[in-house]
C-alpha cells in the first residue's frame, strides 16, 4: 500500500509540475535574447544587418531575405535555435535584410520596390561590406519569391542561391481552391479594397495564416502541455510562438501584384513577370541551386516549390525535401544537414 501511495504522489506531483510549466509559458513571455549583430545599411524600414563569425572559413558571404508576412527573428530565436548562430559557428559570413514593419505611408512599396531598392541594393552593400567577389543568397516563403525575382534581373555576381519553402508557382492552392478560381474568373475584384484599406492590418494577415493551417495550429498547445515541465523546452516554445504571433501588415500596393500578377496570371512561372519594365525570366538564373520543400508543409506545398527545377538555367541544382512543416528549427545547434552537406563546398571563389 506504501509504495502504491508513493508512486501515485509522485504521479500528481510530475502532473502539477506539468501545468504550471503550461501556465506559466502561456503567462509570462519569452527572455529577450540578445543578438550579437550590427547595422550596416539603412534605408527607410529596411534594415542590413551584419552577423561576424569568430573565424571566417569562407569568402562568400551569405545573404538573408526573410518573408513579408512575419518578423525574421525565427532564424536567430536563442543559442540553440538559431539558424543565423549555426552559420556564423561554421565560419560563414551571415546577412540578414529586415523589411521591418510597414506602416501606412509605405502603402504604395510594390514588389517592384522591395527587389530594386531593398534586395539589389542590400546586396551591392553587403559584397562592398564583405569585400567579397561573389555571394550567396538565401529566401524563406515570400522572401525566396522576391529572391527569385531579383535574381532573374540581377547583374550582381550570386554565386549560390538557397530556396527554402518558397512559392514559385502559384497555380495551385489546396486548401483555397474556391477562392483562387473566384478570382481568375473575375468573381471577386480585390483592387477596390486594397486601394481603400492602403496597408492589410497583421491582423488580417494572421487570420489567413489560421484559415490555412487550422486545425494544426493548436497541436503545439499539446505539445507544450506534454512538456510543460521541461523548462529548456518551454522557452524555445515561448520564442517561437511569439514569433508565430508576430505577423506584420503587407502593403497594398505588393499584396495587388501577389493578387494579380502571382495568384491569378502565375506570371513569374508563364515568363511574363516583369520589375521595373525589364523581363524577370527564371531561365536569366544560373547560379548553383538549392531548393527545400517540405512532404508536410500546409502553407507552401510542393507543388508550388519544384516548377522552379525546371525553368532555371544553373547546371548545379538539387531538391531536398523536408519531413517537416513550415517552420522548422536546427537541432542541437548544429547546422541543417541539407545545408551541411551543399554550401560549404560551393562558398570559396
Amino acid at each position: 500500500m506504501g509504495n502504491l501511495q508513493k508512486k501515485i504522489s509522485t504521479q500528481t506531483t510530475k502532473e502539477l509540475q506539468r501545468w504550471a510549466g503550461f501556465t506559466k509559458a502561456l503567462v509570462n513571455p519569452p527572455i529577450d535574447y540578445e543578438r550579437n549583430r550590427k547595422a550596416i545599411w539603412k534605408l527607410n524600414k529596411t534594415t542590413l544587418w551584419y552577423y561576424e563569425p569568430k573565424e571566417r572559413k569562407y569568402n562568400v558571404p551569405l545573404l538573408l531575405i526573410y518573408s513579408l508576412i512575419n518578423q525574421p527573428s525565427i532564424l536567430d530565436l536563442g543559442p540553440e535555435n538559431s539558424l543565423i548562430q549555426t552559420l556564423m559557428d561554421e565560419g560563414f559570413e551571415v546577412y540578414l535584410l529586415d523589411f521591418g514593419v510597414p506602416g501606412y505611408e509605405d502603402k504604395d512599396s510594390s514588389l517592384d520596390d522591395y527587389v530594386t531598392k531593398y534586395i539589389q541594393r542590400g546586396v551591392r552593400r553587403a559584397l562592398a561590406h564583405s569585400g567579397a567577389k561573389e555571394i550567396s543568397l538565401m529566401g524563406f516563403c515570400l522572401g525566396g519569391t522576391l529572391l527569385t525575382m531579383y535574381a532573374s534581373i540581377a547583374k550582381e555576381p550570386i554565386k549560390n542561391i538557397i530556396l527554402s519553402l518558397t512559392p514559385i508557382d502559384f497555380r495551385s492552392f489546396p486548401k483555397f481552391d474556391q477562392w483562387q478560381n473566384s478570382l481568375v474568373n473575375k468573381q471577386i475584384e480585390v483592387d477596390p479594397i486594397l486601394d481603400a484599406m492602403g496597408l492589410v492590418p497583421a491582423s488580417f494577415v494572421k487570420g489567413g495564416m489560421r484559415l490555412i493551417t487550422s486545425p494544426v495550429y493548436y497541436s503545439h498547445y499539446l505539445s507544450l502541455l506534454n512538456r510543460g515541465a521541461d523548462s529548456q523546452y518551454r522557452e524555445k516554445w515561448g520564442q517561437l510562438n511569439k514569433w508565430t504571433n508576430g505577423h506584420i501588415p503587407m502593403t497594398g500596393a505588393a499584396m495587388k501584384q501577389i493578387v494579380n500578377d502571382l495568384i491569378i496570371d502565375n506570371k513569374l512561372i508563364e515568363g511574363q513577370f516583369e520589375i521595373d519594365g525589364c523581363p524577370a525570366s527564371l531561365s536569366n538564373i544560373s547560379a548553383n541551386l538549392l531548393v527545400i520543400g517540405s512532404n508536410f508543409d500546409q502553407l507552401v506545398t510542393r507543388d508550388q516549390i519544384t516548377p522552379i527545377m525546371d525553368l532555371v538555367s544553373s547546371t548545379d541544382k538539387t531538391i531536398h525535401l523536408l519531413n517537416s512543416g513550415h517552420a522548422s528549427l536546427p537541432e542541437n545547434g548544429a547546422i541543417p544537414s541539407y545545408l551541411a552537406n551543399w554550401l560549404p563546398a560551393r562558398s570559396v571563389s
